[in-house]
């Protein structure tokens, strides 16, 4: 149903939204890959379809002698094409992104950025148009509060475990992780969903129960 991780993604972009897909996650057993509803993108219309390359942050100071901000800006240059930077740890007393970290990530061709704590520089952000995702905008900086320890390795947000390459998609209802294992499958029972979904939408709107949608489609 698509050909690589470019059309697969503009087809999420454009076809799915989390709801669906969450929807399919739990009929399949995977009742735990929303993170927690806090994360937010910046603006409502912002979307995220990518493959997570997670950093793990830790909250305290700077240690002396030690690299400025650890290894996030070693973080921030190793990502490729499609990717997302998925920040957990760390604290919400510091922003974990900002403008010219989103400058760098589009230049890489990066598709967002989901973290679990603080972003700044927002009027930048949105200017960018880059995707972003976080619980808040706090302005306060992370260099001597916090720093990145190790990236593109298994991270835990909530109760949802994320490995590299598992797919990350987001919009205004929330983030979830879609595990690479059962990514085929998953995208593509959501597909499917929502076109059922536009049958159930047109027969409502032509008269039909709620009950013999149900019925007739089994979705709702």
């Amino acid at each position: 149903m698509w050909r690589d991780d470019d059309e697969l993604f503009g087809l999420m972009r454009t076809k799915l939204f989390t709801a669906v897909v969450g929807d399919i996650l739990d009929s399949l057993g995977l009742l735990n890959q929303f993170l927690p509803r806090t994360i937010q993108p910046l603006r409502d219309d912002m979307i995220v379809a990518g493959r997570a390359m997670p950093v793990l942050d830790v909250d305290g100071p700077e240690e002396p002698g030690s690299k400025p901000f650890g290894q996030m800006l070693e973080a921030l240059d190793d990502l490729k094409p499609n990717e997302v930077y998925l920040a957990t740890g760390g604290s919400a007393d510091y922003a974990m992104w900002g403008e010219l970290m989103s400058t760098r990530a589009i230049h890489l061709r990066a598709a967002g950025a989901v973290l679990h704590g603080c972003s700044r520089d927002t009027r930048g952000i949105l200017a960018l148009n880059f995707p972003t995702f976080s619980i808040g905008r706090y302005a306060q900086d992370q260099r001597p509060r916090g720093r990145v320890v190790d990236f593109r390795v298994p991270a835990q947000i909530g109760k949802t475990q994320i490995d590299p390459g598992d797919i990350v998609f987001g919009d205004l209802d929330g983030v979830l992780v879609v595990p690479r294992a059962a990514e085929h499958d998953v995208l593509r029972l959501a597909l499917e969903k929502v076109a059922k979904e536009n049958l159930v939408r047109e027969a409502i709107e032509n008269g039909m129960s709620t009950v013999e949608a149900f019925s007739t489609y089994g979705v709702m």
